[in-house]
C-alpha cells in the first residue's frame, strides 16, 4: 500500500512538473504554428499573432496573445474579417477538475470586427467547409457530443467570473446589395457574476451615430435561468434618443418566453429619425415625445402587448396588440381607443395674412389656367396585402383634421389572404350619424374595390364651412352612395365604375344670391363677391339621385324647390373623359308660396347647358330648347308666361320688379360659381 502511495504521488509530482516546465521547453512559435493550422483547418482561413504569446498552465491556466489578425472572406473589402490588440486569459485549473470554471481575468483590448455581405448575398461570416471540420462534425453526429448522445451529459458545475472585460471595441457592417453601412465604436462592456447562484449584471456603453448608448443587464439567479427555470430579469437602454426598458420573467427553454413590464420613451421621434438615418421631412410640428408603457408576454414567434398606455404628442390612447410569425404569414391582432385624434400637428401650417391671401388667389389662378388632368395607367398592385392577417379595432373620441371636427368614430379592419375589410361602424359628423364599409380585394390578378357610406342629419353648413371654406350652403343632408368597381390602373378603375347614390339637403338656403329678389329687382339681387348675411335662396329642398355604369354617372332628377323658382337638372358625366353633358332648367313660377309648392308650378322655363371638360366647363342659355318647348305647347307656354308676368309686374310696395334674371349668372351663382 504504501509503495503504491509512493507511486501515485511520484505520478502527480511528475505531472505538476509537466504542467510547469512544458511551456518553457516548447517554444513559442510552435504555440503559434499549431494555433494557425487549427483555425485554417476549420475554417479556411488565416490566423496570425504578430506579437507576444505567452502560455502557462500552473497555477492557474493563463493565455495572452498580442496584435491577432484572423482573415476574411476572398473579395471582401477589409483585409482581415477581425483583429485584437490584446486578449487575456487566466482560468483556475484545479476546480476544472470538478467542472467549476472559476475566471479570475477575460479580457479582450481594442477587439475590431468587419462584418460584410457581398453582392452575391454570402456573408463573410460563412466559412468554407474545411476537411478537418467536416470530419469533426461528422464524428460528433456519429459519437455524440461531450454530453452524450441524448444530450444530458455532465453540465457546468459552477462559474464565477472575476475581471471580466471588454475595451474599446468596433464592429462594421456593410451590405454590397443594398450599399447599407453601419458602424458602432467605443464598445466598452463589463459582467459581474460571483457565482451562478447570485445576482450577476452588465453594463456598457457603445456609440453609434454620434450618440452614446448604455447598455444594463441583471438578474437574479443565473443557475436557474440556464436550467430553464422563469427567472427575473432587467434589461434597460438608455441614449439622448430613446430609453428603452423591460423588468420581468424571462425562460430560457427551447423557446424563449418573457413576461414583464416594458416601457419606450422617445423624446422626439423626428430627432430619433434622424439619429438612425432616416430624416423625417414632413411638414407640420407633430410626431415629437412618444411614450409607450405595457404589459409584454411571449414566447417563441408569438407575442402579446396588452394593457397599453400610449402618449403621441398630446393625444393619449390605450390597447393592446398581439403578433404571431409563427405561421406561413404574420399575423396581428389588437385594439386601440384614442381620446382625440388630432392631425393638424402632422400637416403643413395654414398661411396667415398678407400670405393667406395670395394663396388663395394663387389657388384660384391655378384652377382657372389649369389645363385637362387625366387618369394614371400605372399599374396597381396589391400583392401586398397578402404579407400579413390583420384584425384590429381602433376608436377614436374625436377626430380634427384643420378645421373639420368629427366626432366619436369606430372602425373595425380585417385583413385576411389579401382581402382588406374596413368597417366603419360608427361616425358622428357635424349633427349627422353615419356608417360605411370599404373593400379592397387583392386576392386575384385584378384589383377590386368597394364601398358603401350613408350619413344622415349632417349640419351642411357648418361641415361645408370647415372642410373648404364654402359657407354658401346651409341646411340638414343626407348622403348614400354604393360603389364597385375593378381594375388593375386608376384608369380601368374608373372605367369599370358602377353604381347608385342619392344626395339630399332639406329646409336650407343657398347664400350670395337671392332669387325671389332677382325676380323683383335684378340689381339687388348679389351681394359684391358674392358672398353676404342678408342675400340668400330658401329653399324646401335640393336633391337628386344618380346612377354610375361603367364610368357614366348620370343623373336625370336634380330638383330644387323655391318659392319664386323651380330648379330641375340632368344629364351625365363621363368619368373617364372628365367631361360634364348637362341641362339645368330653371323655371320662375312668379309665385310667393310656400317653399312646398307644387313642383309642376306655372312659369317661364329658360334652360341652361353645362357642357366641356371638368377643367373648363361652359354655361350657354338653351335658346333651342326653349323654342322647341314653345313650339310643342304655345297654349302652356303663353300661359307660363303670363302667370310669370303676374309676379314680375306687381308694385314694389308688393315686390314686384321688372328685370327678368340672366340664367347663366343666376346657374353659377346658385353653385358658388
Amino acid at each position: 500500500m504504501k509503495k503504491l502511495l509512493i507511486g501515485l504521488l511520484a505520478v502527480v509530482v511528475l505531472a505538476v512538473v509537466v504542467l510547469v516546465a512544458a511551456p518553457f521547453f516548447i517554444p513559442i512559435e510552435t504555440y503559434k504554428q499549431e494555433i494557425a493550422e487549427r483555425t485554417r483547418d476549420a475554417t479556411g482561413r488565416e490566423l496570425t499573432i504578430g506579437g507576444e504569446l505567452s502560455l502557462s498552465l500552473l497555477p492557474r491556466f493563463e493565455l495572452r496573445a498580442e496584435d491577432v489578425a484572423f482573415a476574411n472572406a476572398p473579395g471582401a473589402g477589409e483585409a482581415n474579417m477581425a483583429t485584437l490588440k490584446e486578449l487575456v486569459l487566466r482560468l483556475q485549473v484545479l476546480p476544472l477538475l470538478a467542472l467549476d470554471v472559476k475566471v479570475d481575468s477575460f479580457v479582450l483590448v481594442e477587439p475590431v470586427i468587419h462584418l460584410e455581405i457581398d453582392k452575391k448575398g454570402r456573408p463573410n461570416w460563412q466559412f468554407d467547409d474545411a476537411p478537418v471540420a467536416k470530419a469533426e462534425a461528422k464524428a460528433e453526429t456519429e459519437t455524440g457530443t461531450a454530453e452524450g448522445k441524448d444530450g444530458k451529459g455532465p453540465g457546468l458545475a459552477e462559474l464565477s467570473l472575476g475581471d471580466v472585460r471588454l475595451e474599446n471595441g468596433l464592429v462594421t457592417y456593410r451590405d454590397a446589395r443594398s450599399g447599407q453601412a453601419v458602424e458602432v465604436s467605443a464598445i466598452n462592456m463589463t459582467v459581474s457574476l460571483p457565482d451562478l447562484a447570485s445576482p450577476f449584471a452588465a453594463e456598457g456603453s457603445l456609440v453609434w451615430n454620434g450618440e452614446q448608448v448604455k447598455l444594463t443587464a441583471e438578474g437574479d439567479n443565473p443557475r436557474r435561468l440556464l436550467a430553464g427555470e422563469a427567472t427575473p430579469v432587467q434589461l434597460a437602454v438608455e441614449s439622448k434618443a430613446i430609453d428603452l426598458s423591460f423588468a420581468g420573467r424571462v425562460t430560457l427553454a427551447e423557446a424563449v418566453s418573457l413576461d414583464g413590464k416594458a416601457a419606450l420613451d422617445v423624446p422626439s421621434i423626428r430627432d430619433l429619425a434622424a439619429w438612425t438615418g432616416n430624416p423625417i421631412e414632413a411638414a407640420g410640428t407633430g410626431l415629437g415625445p412618444l411614450k409607450i408603457a405595457g404589459q409584454v408576454k411571449g414566447t417563441g414567434q408569438k407575442i402579446a402587448f396588452t394593457g397599453a398606455e400610449i402618449g403621441l404628442d398630446d393625444m393619449t390612447a390605450k390597447g393592446g396588440v398581439t403578433v404571431d410569425v409563427g405561421g406561413a404569414k404574420p399575423r396581428l391582432k389588437g385594439r386601440l381607443d384614442v381620446d382625440l385624434l388630432d392631425l393638424n400637428p402632422y400637416l403643413p401650417p395654414p398661411p396667415e395674412g398678407k400670405k393667406a391671401k395670395k394663396a388663395k388667389k394663387a389657388e384660384k389662378a391655378a384652377r382657372e389656367t389649369a389645363g385637362p388632368g387625366d387618369w394614371s395607367d400605372e399599374p396597381i398592385d396589391l400583392s401586398g396585402l397578402k404579407a400579413a392577417d390583420v384584425d384590429f379595432d381602433l376608436t377614436v373620441g374625436g377626430i380634427r383634421v384643420q378645421d373639420v371636427k368629427v366626432g366619436r368614430s369606430a372602425l373595425a379592419v380585417s385583413l385576411k389572404d389579401g382581402l382588406l375589410v374596413a368597417d366603419l361602424a360608427e361616425l358622428n359628423l357635424y349633427d349627422g350619424k353615419g356608417k360605411g364599409r370599404i373593400t379592397v380585394d387583392g386576392r386575384g390578378k385584378v384589383p377590386a374595390v368597394k364601398q358603401s357610406f350613408t350619413m344622415a342629419g349632417i349640419s351642411a353648413e357648418p361641415l361645408l364651412t370647415d372642410a373648404a371654406q364654402f359657407d354658401r350652403l346651409s341646411g340638414t343632408g343626407q348622403l348614400e352612395i354604393a360603389v364597385s368597381t375593378r381594375g388593375g390602373s386608376e384608369r380601368a378603375m374608373v372605367e369599370a365604375l358602377n353604381g347608385e347614390g342619392a344626395v339630399k339637403f332639406v329646409d336650407g338656403a343657398i347664400k350670395g344670391v337671392n332669387l325671389a329678389a332677382m325676380v323683383r329687382n335684378v340689381k339687388s339681387a348679389f351681394v359684391p363677391g358674392g358672398t353676404g348675411d342678408t342675400q340668400k335662396t330658401d329653399f324646401a329642398e335640393l336633391s337628386g339621385t344618380f346612377r354610375i355604369d361603367k364610368g357614366i354617372l348620370r343623373n336625370n332628377d336634380l330638383k330644387l324647390l323655391n318659392p319664386l323658382i323651380r330648379l330641375a337638372g340632368a344629364g351625365t358625366s363621363d368619368l373617364p373623359k372628365r367631361t360634364v353633358d348637362y341641362r339645368v332648367e330653371p323655371k320662375v313660377v312668379g309665385s310667393l308660396k310656400g317653399q312646398g309648392a307644387e313642383d309642376e308650378a306655372k312659369g317661364l322655363m329658360v334652360p341652361v347647358t353645362v357642357k366641356g371638360p371638368w377643367h373648363d366647363l361652359k354655361y350657354r342659355p338653351d335658346l333651342a330648347g326653349l323654342i322647341g318647348g314653345v313650339a310643342k305647347d304655345p297654349a302652356k307656354a303663353l300661359e307660363g308666361a303670363k302667370e310669370t308676368l303676374k309676379g314680375l309686374t306687381k308694385p314694389p310696395e308688393e315686390g314686384g320688379g321688372t328685370a327678368v334674371p340672366d340664367p347663366k349668372k343666376a346657374l353659377k351663382k346658385l353653385f358658388g360659381n
